[in-house]
């Protein structure tokens, strides 16, 4: 896609391990344009979160990272420190899951924003200051200023997510990266914390990656979605393709898990996720899909047009993956 802010194309992860390499993104390709969400789904192992703090450099020394992922058409993948600390937080941020964590405890939350423009602006501490609550107020804090003064303790989930925003905010980058910002908070909260980013989104034409397991958050706010299935990306589609007519079994069968009402029970995936270790040699969905044939596992499938989706099934002309309705 042309004149996408962030590029990936051929990415991949592994980690060297005691028992081997882990092989945990295998082979993803995604555009992101400004004023876009794309969602990223998949369940807990998919590849979801490695793969952006891979290109974001943020993973542990045993990790290798491989092919192309640029952000306004800088190269991540082995870049220096010098240019990935300049990107970072200027023309980046990614929001992480856990804001308790992520924020630091002995340090006021006015004065963590602070420190996070001074760092790729050469701006006086009052000005700073005054930016930070400024920030604070834009996603939706109430008191700012008296609330820049507190600790991370002294606030509720939700508004240390909104600080996490905030601080990500804080030089204005092109991209935000948003891994699973919705978790552990209650349904009202969560609402509270997607139209914070539909108004980043919308206003702000930030470009917003949205990490998460959660397909009724993607429905609420993505405009398109990729999901991922064993480190790669199984379906490419807009959001009312991809709730209307799947193309992938995976993606049925998270759909088919979500719960409805007058339903008893829900309908779970059955089987586990490969082995990373030792991947299977053709779709890694096979051995827990029903449409299953031999032909699904003599080559990897890559992700092809149906339609307007794409999708790395090879039946998907074969079958029919709408809706069954009960009779």
């Amino acid at each position: 896609m042309s004149g996408a802010v962030l590029s990936l194309r051929d990415f991949r992860v592994s980690f060297k391990t005691p028992n081997g390499v882990v092989q945990a993104v295998r082979g993803v390709d995604l555009d992101v344009n400004a004023g876009e969400m794309v969602g990223v789904v998949g369940e807990s192992g998919s590849g979801k979160s490695v793969t952006f703090l891979g290109m974001l450099g943020l993973l542990p020394s045993n990790a290798k990272v491989e092919g192309s992922a640029t952000v306004n058409g800088v190269e991540m993948v082995h870049a220096s420190h010098r240019t990935m600390r300049s990107v970072r937080g200027k023309q980046i941020a990614m929001i992480f899951q856990d804001p308790l964590s992520a924020l630091n405890p002995v340090y006021r939350v006015g004065k963590q924003i602070v420190e996070m423009i001074r760092v790729h602006e050469d701006v006086p501490k009052k000005e700073a200051w005054d930016r930070a609550v400024d920030l604070l107020n834009t996603v939706g804090i109430p008191q700012p200023a008296a609330r820049a003064q507190q600790y991370p303790h002294e606030f509720s989930g939700g508004m240390r997510q909104r600080a996490m925003i905030a601080m990500a905010l804080a030089n204005n980058p092109d991209v935000l990266i948003a891994d699973e910002p919705t978790t552990a908070l209650d349904v009202t909260v969560q609402a509270q914390i997607l139209e914070v980013f539909q108004r980043i989104q919308s206003e702000l034409q930030k470009a917003v990656i949205m990490i998460t397991h959660d397909l009724g958050v993607i429905a609420r706010v993505a405009d398109r979605v990729q999901v991922m299935y064993a480190g790669r990306a199984v379906e490419r589609a807009g959001i009312d393709d991809l709730f209307a007519v799947p193309t992938h079994p995976y993606t049925r069968g998270l759909l088919d898990s979500l719960p409805r009402p007058g339903q008893e029970r829900l309908q779970p995936i059955l089987g586990s996720p490969p082995n990373m270790l030792k991947p299977p040699p053709g779709c890694a969905f096979a051995a827990r899909c029903k449409y299953a044939e031999p032909k699904c596992s003599e080559g990897l499938p890559e992700l092809a047009q149906v339609g307007s989706s794409m999708s790395a099934c090879v039946r998907v002309h074969e079958i029919d993956l709408r809706e069954e309705v009960p009779a």
